[in-house]
């Protein structure tokens, strides 16, 4: 249904001396309502002085201004070309300074000038951002000044463009982007503990953590935290659907690569296998890290404890009213008593997870400084061996 809009314009007083035009047929046709759209030109041209608050003269003088600016632009040899958002970003010396060969621990999107974008970026933006920066650092304008023998960087440009422009090399590398794994191993539990003793203080310290989760959801929409006076169903509903979160993370683009120059078909299927055991032991570990977030989000949620207060005013109140039976209030004794044992096995169970968690931990670190150790100690036996075994030197 179309919308009615109303012209807030005065038709002026007719000028003195004026009369009307004889009519050449005998009768008037009656006025007729008509609807105007608020669409085409002239509207648009209406919403943009008022947005800029410009008369009819300002607005045609801003617009003439521009189209000869354009044309002047186009004479120049110039393209006007909108960036959709890409801008310049800085480079830091240590972006400049990366090594092509270690393209998997570099950062696609930094790379690229995408860092505020990230797995938001679109195609588009993607596209815009690689020709801005080979434009910057092409091999061909550093030889012009000078900077022949340095294509590092060039070189990383190029693969962060064909690992992003690819949707299947792109998700690989969303699922192990180093910004959310760093903000992933920031996450201190204490911390959020300490944030959370206000209610304010839970949403504005557990919301974006929940937000950034979201992304690897695979079911959509995905349950975002709410506000303080969500209702119960609501709050089960979030928990529900984080309890039995579905992440499509495969952690495949962290799988190491077969040696170079190898054929053998064992060595690939020994590779395989263990990328295979990685990817199924970081997934494991990923939705542990998840789990135990739940987890602390419900101990602290302010809306368990308010719902809780307010079945429990509502129970004294049938209790005042005595309109409860005996048999009616044994059972509820006896359903609080079983949510208060379910309640405190669930904070013990997620107390033993978190101390397995630190030990797995500890062990991992014992295990890798015990296998660093004899890899040093056998390259000191070999090269104590290359000693005793080099034949001895002629003397003049």
């Amino acid at each position: 249904m179309a919308a009615v809009l109303t012209s807030p314009m005065e038709v002026p007083l007719s000028p003195a001396g004026w009369s009307p035009v004889p009519s050449t047929s005998r009768t008037i046709s009656v006025p007729k309502p008509r609807v105007l759209l608020p669409v085409g030109h002239g509207y648009y041209a209406h919403a943009r002085r008022t947005v800029h608050r410009r008369t009819l003269d300002q607005d045609l003088d801003e617009q003439e201004a521009e189209r000869l600016k354009n044309e002047s632009s186009k004479a120049n040899g110039l393209e006007i070309e909108d960036d959709l958002g890409v801008g310049d970003e800085p480079e830091s010396r240590d972006l400049l300074a990366l090594d092509a060969k270690e393209w998997k621990r570099q950062d696609h999107y930094a790379v690229l000038g995408l860092s505020k974008f990230r797995y938001a970026a679109t195609p588009d933006q993607i596209k815009i951002a690689h020709r801005k920066k080979v434009l910057k650092h092409h091999p061909d304008k550093k030889a012009g000044e000078g900077d022949s023998d340095n294509d590092q960087f060039f070189k990383c440009i190029q693969k962060a463009m064909e690992i992003l422009s690819n949707p299947e090399k792109r998700r690989q590398f969303d699922s192990v982007d180093p910004y959310y794994l760093q903000l992933e191993e920031d996450v201190d539990h204490n911390e959020l503990s300490k944030l959370s003793k206000t209610p304010e203080g839970f949403f504005k310290a557990f919301r974006p953590t929940f937000e950034r989760e979201a992304h690897f959801s695979k079911q959509t929409p995905v349950p975002l935290l709410g506000t303080l006076d969500d209702s119960k169903a609501q709050v089960e509903g979030f928990y529900n659907f984080w309890y039995n979160f579905d992440s499509w993370r495969s952690f495949e683009y962290l799988d190491k690569e077969v040696n170079e120059g190898s054929d053998s078909r064992d060595d690939k299927r020994y590779t395989e296998k263990k990328n295979r055991t990685e990817r199924a032991r970081r997934k494991k570990e990923d939705n542990t890290r998840l789990r135990s977030l739940v987890d602390l989000a419900l101990t602290l949620d302010p809306r368990i404890k308010r719902i809780k207060l307010e079945e429990k005013e509502a129970r004294d109140r049938k209790k005042s009213k005595g309109n409860i039976n005996p048999l009616a209030r044994k059972e509820d004794e006896e359903r609080l008593r079983r949510e208060a044992e379910a309640e405190a096995q669930a904070s013990a169970k997620a107390e033993v997870e978190a101390a397995e968690a630190v030990a797995r931990a500890e062990a991992k670190k014992a295990k890798q400084a015990a296998a660093n150790a004899a890899k040093k100690a056998r390259r000191v036996e070999r090269a104590a061996a290359n000693i005793m075994n080099a034949p001895p030197t002629s003397r003049d």
